[in-house]
């Protein structure tokens, strides 16, 4: 039988994964006061040096803050939920994109921040996806999405050279209304996605980019949009920081 699975994490970094988790998950809400050091070693059985290295890890992960002479405190935001349901349908005509809108519903400040339109030969699985010939090449669109002035995705689109040229795909502005609605003037409505969701280390690309703190992990998605005949016309990569934000979905069940 092999030996079980131990974990052999520093004590510190499993007792603010135990936290992190408490307020991700809502048990212990924004504004609260975090148990006293006292209390925190006798329920980790642990040493005060110990308590204080994982609350600053949390700290330093923006899940705490100190106030001086009264205590540590959760921070005032929790994970978001994003449905990516919402995103799908483009917008009405004159209309921000639907990333922005929703944005706003939620009263939250959001912007895009252009970082790179160009032709290149895109990696394996983007190239699989788009059913590029070998060698074959696509217009890139990168860019960083931001809400309350917090860096909060990194996105890579990928397009068909012969449905981008010519059009605002290769121009380095923002597309009014974002790409879905580009897309369906174009003759190519999006009539469906696929998504692949996963969580992994940041690149250094993402931990600069979206100010990753320590060694929090990312959530990657990799989405397919098809349109008819389920023609792929867009293959994104966007990442996540996932101390920030949760994937949340809805299915339908007939």
């Amino acid at each position: 039988m092999p030996e079980p699975h131990e974990d052999k994490r520093p004590l510190a970094e499993r007792i603010a994964a135990e936290i992190r988790k408490l307020i991700m998950s809502g048990d212990w809400e924004p504004g609260k006061q975090v148990p006293t050091n006292s209390q925190l070693q006798e329920q980790f059985d642990t040493t005060n040096v110990t308590i204080q290295r994982a609350l600053q890890i949390l700290k330093d992960e923006r899940f705490l803050e100190g106030k001086a002479g009264v205590g540590v405190f959760v921070r005032g935001e929790r994970a978001q939920t994003i449905s990516p349901a919402h995103y799908i349908a483009p917008a009405e005509p004159g209309q921000p994109y639907r990333w922005l809108s929703e944005a706003t519903k939620r009263q939250q400040t959001s912007r895009y921040r252009m970082l790179e339109v160009a032709e290149v030969t895109p990696p394996t699985e983007v190239a699989r996806a788009l059913r590029l010939a070998e060698g074959g090449t696509a217009m890139l669109r990168s860019r960083i999405g931001l809400l309350d002035g917090q860096p909060a995705e990194l996105v890579h689109s990928y397009y068909p050279i012969e449905l981008a040229h010519g059009t605002r795909l290769a121009d380095r502005r923002l597309i009014p209304g974002g790409s879905p609605a580009l897309l369906q003037e174009l003759g190519y409505p999006t009539r469906s996605q696929d998504d692949a969701v996963a969580a992994r280390p940041a690149t250094t690309e993402e931990y600069e980019a979206l100010e990753i703190p320590r060694d929090v992990p990312v959530i990657e998605i990799f989405r397919i949009v098809y349109s008819d005949d389920e023609k792929p016309i867009e293959v994104t990569l966007l990442t996540k920081p996932a101390h920030r934000f949760k994937m949340g979905y809805r299915i339908e069940v007939s």
